[in-house]
């Protein structure tokens, strides 16, 4: 079985776990959704063999036709903020978590198999400390065919032209991209990926995607200021096309910890 396109939802959920139960029950149509922000709580406590108090057991939102990939949290407050739900059709690609390559609570890095190729997805959320950009800088991590690096990141004037202010840390996200051959997907219309609720304070762009380099959908798509579904954060989809052209391809690229680099930074 070969699939020939991936659609993609991504959506920021402010921990509110009513949005994934309402996304996961209407969005079907989606191969792949990627939450920020998901909430995680108790579930239940179980017996423990080590203490006489039974355990915690810690939790998200599941449901029987999505495959739920997540970062196991140790304790609450290792609670990871990003996930995936991969459509129960899919489960024949073997879709995989990769904590061996990227173990980050802010991470998750999927890989899976079509036509024997493995090829990688990931859903990032940068905190006020960018902590998950950090250490994509800082991991030297070399894999071929990331098609898609989506999630919630911080306000920039590289993809928010009514933002004046451009940092160094953005200059990070690039480079990060550009080693895994993926270009920032521009939107062909201007609209806020979030919207404030206060009366005053601006809307912001933070919710991006970036395909790989070669992708025919870089230059093709849009959402429509009207698509506020579920919260204050624009839903963001997109149809990535599988093309066995870009496979195992590279493009000049800027090495990390280079000369190149630190004249960006």
């Amino acid at each position: 079985m070969i699939v020939q396109n991936l659609k993609v939802f991504s959506q920021n959920v402010w921990k509110n776990s009513l949005i994934i139960n309402t996304i996961l029950e209407t969005q079907s149509q989606f191969d792949i959704i990627f939450i920020q922000e998901l909430p995680w709580s108790e579930i239940c406590k179980i017996p423990s063999s080590l203490d006489c108090k039974d355990e915690t057991l810690i939790g998200t939102t599941h449901h029987p036709n999505w495959l739920l990939f997540a970062r196991i949290p140790l304790e609450r407050s290792d609670s990871p903020k990003v996930i995936a739900y991969i459509n129960i059709h899919l489960s024949s690609f073997h879709f995989l978590l990769r904590e061996d390559i990227i173990n980050h609570r802010n991470i998750i890095l999927i890989s899976f198999l079509n036509n024997h190729v493995c090829y990688y997805i990931m859903n990032v959320y940068s905190d006020s400390s960018h902590s998950a950009l950090k250490y994509l800088k800082d991991t030297e991590v070399n894999i071929n065919n990331v098609l898609l690096m989506t999630g919630d990141f911080n306000r920039d004037s590289l993809w928010d032209l009514s933002f004046p202010h451009h940092f160094s840390i953005s200059n990070g996200l690039i480079i990060i991209a550009n080693s895994f051959n993926l270009a920032l997907l521009m939107l062909t219309n201007l609209c806020p990926t979030r919207y404030s609720d206060t009366a005053g304070k601006a809307n912001l762009v933070i919710n991006l995607m970036l395909l790989h380099y070669r992708s025919r959908e870089l230059d093709q798509h849009s959402i429509h200021p009207n698509s506020r579904l579920f919260s204050d954060h624009t839903p963001l989809s997109i149809n990535i096309s599988i093309d066995e052209e870009i496979i195992c391809t590279s493009k000049l690229s800027i090495p990390q910890k280079s000369k190149q680099e630190n004249c960006l930074c």
